[in-house]
């Protein structure tokens, strides 16, 4: 089933929400309310290709535990996403096996396109 991976109290993953085209059918995933589970991660990561391409740098904890200032691997980002949901770049669409990473004008007008043809 297609799904987004969200935060409920997220401005921006409201504001797309509210402009999804209205016949859409998805699964409402919270990540705060419903953690990620390493299986779940998994599937994304064989989608998108890599952990830090699913990884925020834009979180509050990025800043607060200076990790810019750190060499990341794969497994790091992976622990820190199943570690704390703001570590997960919002929102995450799997549609038809097909994966929209975070808020970028260009995904979202992919993802547009693609619930459309859907």
């Amino acid at each position: 089933m297609d799904t987004i991976y969200y935060l409920a109290s997220c401005d921006t993953c409201r504001k797309i929400i509210k402009s999804l085209p209205k016949d859409v059918e998805l699964v409402f995933h919270d990540i705060r309310q419903d953690p990620l589970t390493e299986e779940i991660l998994e599937k994304m990561h064989s989608l998108s290709g890599s952990y830090e391409a699913l990884f925020s740098k834009r979180a509050q904890l990025y800043k607060q535990r200076n990790l810019k200032n750190q060499t990341l691997t794969e497994n790091d980002y992976k622990a820190l996403i199943l570690e704390h949901y703001t570590f997960l770049s919002r929102p995450v669409f799997i549609i038809k096996n097909e994966i929209f990473i975070g808020n970028s004008q260009p995904n979202i007008l992919k993802l547009m396109k693609t619930l459309e043809n859907a």
